[in-house]
């Protein structure tokens, strides 16, 4: 597909540097961290790439059409993580888009008295971005809060092959001790992160650290999240990240696709596992098994929409990858293929494992309780829980009393007054309520004064 020409991108791009950040091994909640200069300037080199390769018009691979000088909001959207490390993300968002969309000085406007008037900062663009909730989509963050996924995280820690990496890791642990000032020192809680950021910002502690410790601390993070965050099947719990992920994919693929809507460029702002389970569920480590684990800052996978030439006029997707700030992208190839993939057959391949609503998602996450199953959370003491119920029906029963003997009063007085034959049939009509639509979340709902509404959020 040499000769075809790119109608559309999306790019999925992890966030820059930040300080060191702790995740809970088996729920994966996680402490506050904020990003760097240098994590800013990570991703601004990551959107001036970007800029280079697709909106250039003497580049092979420009998107066709798309306005360059200026961002026209109707072609360019932005989705951003907003769950854990959400502020992050939010930062790296915006360092791409100014990448992206420099400050041009034709971002101006002319007034009714002849003033001229240019943004900020020589034409700063603004660029409307969604923020994604995950109280309100699970899109983006759909592996916290997941009964199943926990159990899945738990199955992979009681394996014999983590058994065996953790039992052939312990030199490491013991010569890493001194370096990592009483945290604990096991494969479940993996200590690349801490080891990394303080090599990367703490210059007295990178004098000190031994060679090869950080190296050997990266193999192991990456033996732990790519267990965590995968699975054999396409449609497993251990690859929900990708799953969720794959809605927004097909959704806009379909957009771009179709003549009549306007979008042509997606970035998808999100932090590194999503990339785990993406290159899993569509092959790419079984040909390039370097692959697996966690991606440096600000890599990216880009999904290019290409229309072939004639006779062949089918839309094809090439995908192309970039580990972090270094070298350019290349391309990897999806279930199996060697070239493009037909758009149809990515769809038809990917579209069974992808996770549409927060309705689907709660069954995936805990099918028994999908449907309001009551259930008490681990923590919550069953003696009071009791106590508290008891005490609720005893208050409903002496309010129903109530309102029983009040009626009897009404109906007493009513005999009373009543005149001969006006006497009639009490019916009595009993108002059950209406049924909710299965208690939906709602869905796209953004914190930013100026975004645009969702269509690639999952539905209720």
């Amino acid at each position: 597909m040499l000769l075809s020409k790119v109608l559309g991108v999306i790019v999925i791009a992890r966030n820059g540097d930040r300080y060191n950040y702790y995740q809970d091994p088996y729920s994966y909640a996680g402490s506050n961290t904020e990003t760097t200069a240098l994590g800013e300037a990570e991703s601004f080199q990551l959107g001036s790439l970007l800029r280079s390769t697709y909106l250039n018009s003497a580049s092979p691979s420009y998107i066709n059409g798309i306005r360059s000088d200026l961002v026209d909001n109707s072609e360019v959207k932005a989705r951003v993580k907003a769950g854990v490390e959400g502020s992050v993300v939010f930062d790296s968002a915006i360092a791409v888009l100014q990448g992206l969309f420099p400050p041009n000085s034709n971002n101006k406007i002319k007034l009714a008295n002849d003033t001229t008037v240019v943004a900020p900062l020589g034409g700063y663009q603004y660029v409307p971005v969604e923020t994604v909730e995950p109280g309100n989509d699970r899109s983006l963050e759909s592996w916290t809060d997941c009964p199943a996924f926990a159990k899945h995280t738990k199955d992979f820690y009681n394996s014999q092959g983590f058994k065996d990496k953790a039992k052939s890791a312990e030199p490491f642990f013991r010569a890493a001790k001194d370096y990592i000032f009483g945290r604990p020192a096991t494969l479940e809680n993996a200590l690349y992160d801490y080891i990394n950021s303080e090599l990367i910002h703490n210059k007295t502690y990178a004098h000190r650290l031994p060679p090869t410790l950080v190296e050997q601390a990266r193999h192991l993070a990456n033996f732990h999240e790519d267990g965590v965050f995968s699975d054999k099947d396409i449609n497993g719990v251990g690859n929900i990240a990708g799953r969720t992920l794959l809605h927004t994919i097909i959704q806009s693929l379909e957009r771009i696709s179709f003549n009549g809507d306007p979008l042509q460029f997606l970035l998808v702002q999100t932090t590194y596992q999503p990339f785990i389970s993406f290159l899993h569920q569509t092959g790419v480590t079984d040909e390039h098994p370097e692959l697996k684990g966690i991606p440096n800052y600000s890599s990216a996978i880009v999904i290019e929409l290409r229309r072939g030439s004639p006779p062949d006029l089918r839309d094809f997707l090439r995908i192309r990858f970039k580990n972090g700030t270094s070298g350019h992208f290349n391309d990897v190839h999806v279930f199996g293929h060697h070239s493009d993939i037909p758009l149809t057959e990515f769809i038809y391949r990917a579209e069974g494992a992808a996770i549409t609503s927060n309705k689907q998602w709660r069954e995936v996450c805990n099918p028994s309780n999908a449907y309001g199953t009551f259930s008490v959370p681990e923590g919550i003491n069953t003696q009071a829980a009791f106590t508290g119920a008891f005490t609720f029906v005893g208050f409903l029963a002496l309010f129903m009393l109530a309102k029983l003997v009040q009626r009897s009063r009404a109906r007493a007085r009513e005999a009373r007054l009543r005149l001969p034959g006006n006497e009639v049939s009490e019916v009595t009509v009993v108002n059950y309520g209406t049924i909710s639509p299965e208690g939906n979340i709602p869905v796209g709902q953004s914190n930013l004064p100026y975004i645009l509404e969702s269509q690639y959020a999952l539905m209720p």
